[in-house]
């Protein structure tokens, strides 16, 4: 027997609690694995939303957006890299679930029953709590989450850098009284993406502070928090961004004498170096003052709006591709996922005022003519395709111009 309140068309009702994890147990238990719906799809035009919300209010409340469009671009970028895996195949953390759950589960509970929901609850919410202390204690696992920290900013735009489901609302709520003790609130998770010393490896909850108050790990806000890593990285590039802490590791990792020492430096703490604790020495961890400047993009107004354009186009094309998946071949989602990662990365090169950002966006803008013409990349409407490749190729002779001026006028940049 199915659920019969299982579906999946998701009502307003429901796509605004599901933001904030105000679903009833018969709305979110399922019988089969083809019943639960793709709640990322589900969620996003529900996130935006509330990313436009907090866009508006911000701007009423200080005049001003909430963080730049640079970091939002970059946050956006992330959590695009983090889904394009799944173009191909199965997540593994699904396929494992499934396995062990076929071979080696030792009762079967009932799917439909209320205990079996809220006993669920608990423990993968304290699953989660030592995944994600793991994930800032275990030096390689950190490799992976850090991109989720290093955002200097802090607002929903932010939660992309991870996961479009995890909602942070620090721009209205301050304090939530008595849930405070029970509750992972807006205040106790400003402390966890802060890089205060008193804010490192704090607050590792994901729904109930309650694991961290057990646990030691708790810390209560009482300074302002200035957000990011511990040391900035300075860049909007997405590989940087996603993959610099994993260099960082590989050259540790070599320059670390001894086999043991070499074994802790991927399994021990960030922080950790022979004759130091495993976590590392929390006197290293630079001072904040309170007046850090975020890092911003010198790119001119109209370069950024240029950026903006080029990435709803991409955003456009991402969504389509997930949505014909399906009846795509394997060939053209190839094609397709290596031009969004090339729009990505020819973005942060633009953002960063890179070198080579001109020849690179020339060499995109060429690769998005031929995508088209060869019918691997298709706009969203038929009758627009000559508008594109007319708009593209103005995009071509303006970056190739530039590209050009460069190479003459500094042929080793």
């Amino acid at each position: 027997m199915k659920n019969p309140e299982a579906q999946q068309d998701v009502s307003v009702s429901q796509g605004i609690r599901m933001m904030f994890y105000v679903m009833k147990p018969s709305e979110t238990s399922f019988q089969t694995l083809e019943e639960v719906p793709d709640y990322v799809r589900k969620a996003t035009p529900f996130f935006i939303s509330l990313m436009l919300l907090e866009l508006v209010v911000s701007w009423i409340r200080k005049g001003k957006p909430s963080g730049g469009l640079d970091d939002a671009l970059a946050s956006l970028s992330a959590g695009i890299m983090s889904r394009l895996p799944r173009l191909f195949s199965r997540s593994i953390e699904l396929t494992s679930y499934v396995y062990i759950w076929e071979n080696y589960r030792l009762i079967s509970l009932p799917w439909d029953s209320p205990w079996t929901w809220y006993l669920t609850f608990l423990g993968v919410d304290f699953g989660y709590y030592w995944f994600h202390r793991m994930a800032h204690e275990v030096n390689i696992m950190w490799a992976g989450h850090q991109t989720h920290h290093s955002s200097e900013g802090y607002n929903l735009s932010t939660a992309l850098r991870q996961s479009v489901l995890q909602i942070y609302t620090s721009w209205v709520i301050d304090n939530l009284g008595p849930l405070e003790l029970i509750l992972n609130t807006p205040s106790h998770h400003r402390v966890h993406h802060g890089r205060n010393r008193y804010c490192i490896d704090r607050n590792f909850a994901g729904t109930l502070i309650i694991w961290d108050r057990i646990f030691g790990t708790f810390e209560a806000e009482n300074e302002k928090v200035v957000y990011g890593l511990t040391h900035p990285i300075n860049t909007f590039e997405p590989f940087k961004v996603q993959f610099h802490h994993l260099v960082n590791i590989w050259t540790t990792f070599w320059a670390t004498p001894g086999f043991f020492n070499k074994f802790s430096v991927i399994f021990k703490g960030p922080g950790w170096s022979p004759g130091k604790p495993r976590l590392g020495l929390i006197e290293e961890i630079p001072e904040v003052e309170g007046k850090e400047i975020p890092f911003s993009s010198s790119a001119s107004q109209l370069l950024k709006i240029y950026v903006l354009v080029q990435f709803a186009l991409m955003l456009a094309f991402y969504e389509e591709t997930f949505a014909d998946k399906a009846v795509l071949s394997q060939v053209t989602l190839l094609l397709r996922v290596c031009f969004i990662i090339l729009t990505l990365t020819s973005i942060g090169f633009l953002l960063d005022q890179r070198r080579k950002a001109a020849v690179l966006e020339t060499f995109r803008c060429l690769v998005f003519l031929m995508l088209c013409r060869s019918g691997h990349l298709k706009p969203c409407l038929s009758s627009s395709s000559f508008a594109f490749e007319i708009f593209f190729s103005i995009c071509i002779a303006f970056w190739g111009v530039r590209s050009v001026k460069q190479l003459v006028s500094d042929p080793w940049r």
